[in-house]
C-alpha cells in the first residue's frame, strides 16, 4: 500500500518524460529530413563517388544497432573529433542521423515513382538538373512520402526508448527511476507502454491530417 501511494507522487514525473520522449522524435524527424533529402537526391541524381558516399552512408546507419551507434558517437567519434555533447544532444544527432539513412529512402521510392517526363519537360525549357529536382520532383515526392513519414515517426518514438542507456530523461529512464524508487514494476512499465501506445497513434493520425490537406489528387492515392 505504501508503495502504491509512493508510486502516484511519480506518475507526473513519468508523464514529464513524454516531452523528452517528443524532443527526441522531432529532432529526429527534422535533423533526418535533412539528411535524409540530400542523400536521396544524391543516390537518384548524384555522380559514381557521390550515390556511393550516400549509399555507404545509409548502409552503415541502416546496419548498425541504435545501440551500437549511441556509444560509438558518444564515446567515441564525438569525443575524437573534439565535439563536447551531453548524452541529449548524442541522442539527437544519433537519431538524427539514423533517420536520415531511412528516411532517404523513402524520398529516393517517391523520387523515382515521379515519371520521368517531368523531368525531362523541365530539363527542356531550360532548367537545371538540380534545379529541376529541387523546384518540380521533390515537392511530389515529399507529398507522395507523408504516409511513410508516419510509420519513420513510430520508429523513432520507439527507438528513443533505447536512449535512457545514456541517462536521458525520457519516458524508459523516468520509469526505471520509480521502479527503484518505488520497488512496483508491473504498473510503471505498463503505463510507460501505455504513453507510447498514445504518443504513437496520435502521431498517426497527426500524419494522416497533413497527408489528407497536401495530398495531389490524380497524382497520390487516397
Amino acid at each position: 500500500m505504501q508503495g502504491l501511494e509512493s508510486l502516484l507522487k511519480y506518475l507526473p514525473y513519468i508523464f514529464e518524460g513524454s516531452l523528452w520522449s517528443l524532443g527526441l522524435v522531432g529532432a529526429g524527424l527534422g535533423i533526418g529530413f535533412i539528411i535524409g533529402i540530400l542523400l536521396s537526391l544524391c543516390q537518384v541524381y548524384g555522380g559514381g563517388l557521390v550515390r556511393w558516399i550516400a549509399e555507404f552512408y545509409s548502409w552503415f546507419f541502416r546496419g548498425t544497432p541504435l545501440l551500437v551507434q549511441l556509444f560509438l558517437f558518444h564515446w567515441s567519434i564525438f569525443p575524437a573529433l573534439g565535439i563536447p555533447t551531453t548524452p541529449l544532444e548524442t541522442s539527437m544527432l544519433v537519431l538524427g542521423m539514423r533517420s536520415g539513412a531511412y528516411q532517404s529512402q523513402i524520398y529516393r521510392g517517391s523520387i523515382e515513382s515521379i515519371e520521368e517526363g517531368q523531368m525531362l519537360a523541365a530539363r527542356a525549357i531550360g532548367m537545371s538538373k538540380w534545379q529541376s529536382a529541387f523546384h518540380i520532383i521533390l515537392p511530389q515526392a515529399l507529398r507522395k512520402a507523408i504516409p511513410q513519414l508516419s510509420n519513420e515517426y513510430s520508429i523513432i518514438l520507439k527507438d528513443s526508448a533505447i536512449c535512457f542507456i545514456l541517462g536521458v530523461m525520457e519516458i524508459m529512464t523516468r520509469t526505471r527511476y520509480a521502479t527503484i524508487a518505488t520497488g512496483i514494476a508491473f504498473i510503471p512499465y505498463l503505463i510507460a507502454g501505455g504513453l507510447y501506445i498514445v504518443l504513437t497513434y496520435a502521431g498517426a493520425k497527426a500524419f494522416d491530417l497533413v497527408y489528407s490537406r497536401v495530398r495531389m489528387r490524380g497524382l497520390v492515392a487516397g
